[in-house]
């Protein structure tokens, strides 16, 4: 048993209310978090916490010695940051895979940001809408919406992708609105084919997520060029709002079925748990956290405005 990560591992998970959260935090599974908070119970021979379905609390023990763990892992980041700046280990390339909507509508604009907070690193950044296996295509880290499969994969959630059904304003006064989901394929349909539901979509109806068949006209790996597609009037698509929120803002595009909320995503970095590059990796991700919450501001503008359910709030 290593004392020191089963330390931090319940520090994280006592912070953070969920082991999801604290793997995330500190880049492994959920397994290795919950074996790490099993092993120390077992040295101490005391439960660390009360779990249920809904919530993770500090037991009597762990009330007792969590504000000390606190700042014992607290002093140990502070020393190893301090070893780490000194000895300037910050620095060579990390090989970064990326899809367009990321890459163009978010990571371009906080880019020169992280250069010049870590000059040292170099980038190599390959933008393409596949999903791939970092290990086997050499990249350090995989932007993506979807988990990872291979076991020596691990992932951290960056924030929430949303998506939304929208046309243009023409389109719609020429071939009228609907009023729920099933009637979709009275529209020319746009689809990204790099959904996990190909062809599908689930709509939030009466409290539980529902599958609805589509009729696609148009199937593409490009979210841009379906961006397009709809821009030029020539029908219905399901977008991530990273991609479409400023045109929904500007009024050249327009939501529909706003009462029936879509299931969602998570923008995740997708590593390998043995990675050379792990502190560099690290680095980026705290930093790319650090610019936004969980559901980013373009969201908050668009619930704010009547574009997006206030229930996507409640996402986990």
């Amino acid at each position: 048993m290593d004392k020191l990560q089963c330390l931090e591992a319940f520090v994280r998970v006592a912070e953070s209310g969920s082991f999801i959260k604290a793997a995330e935090q500190l880049g492994v599974t959920r397994s290795v978090i919950t074996l790490r908070i099993q092993q120390l119970e077992k040295f101490v021979d005391a439960p660390l916490f009360f779990r249920s379905t809904r919530s993770v609390r500090l037991s009597e023990t762990g009330l007792t010695y969590y504000k000390e763990c606190a700042e014992l892992i607290g002093q140990i980041e502070n020393l190893t940051d301090q070893m780490a700046n000194s000895k300037n280990t910050l620095q060579g390339r990390l090989r970064i895979h990326m899809a367009p909507g990321f890459a163009i509508d978010y990571f371009g604009k906080h880019l020169t940001s992280f250069l010049a907070t870590y000059p040292d690193i170099d980038m190599d950044i390959v933008v393409n809408d596949k999903i791939i296996d970092p290990i086997s295509a050499g990249f350090d880290v995989v932007f993506q919406m979807f988990p990872p499969t291979g076991e020596s994969l691990i992932e951290r959630k960056l924030f929430h992708i949303n998506r939304v059904v929208c046309a243009t304003p023409e389109y719609l006064q020429q071939h009228g609105r609907i009023t729920h989901p099933s009637q979709l394929n009275q529209y020319t349909l746009g689809f990204y084919s790099g959904y996990p539901s190909r062809n599908k979509l689930q709509f939030l109806i009466d409290g539980v997520f529902q599958d609805v068949n589509l009729n696609v006209k148009v199937l593409s790996s490009s979210i841009h060029l379906l961006r397009d597609f709809a821009l030029s009037h020539g029908g219905v698509v399901c977008l991530p709002t990273i991609v479409v929120h400023e045109a929904i803002l500007q009024q050249q595009l327009v939501t529909i079925l706003n009462d029936f909320p879509l299931s969602h995503y998570g923008l995740r970095a997708v590593f390998p748990a043995n990675s050379k590059n792990i502190n560099k990796i690290r680095s980026l991700l705290d930093f790319l956290i650090s610019q936004h919450a969980t559901l980013p501001e373009w969201d908050e503008a668009l619930i704010a405005a009547g574009h997006l359910s206030e229930v996507v709030r409640g996402y986990q």
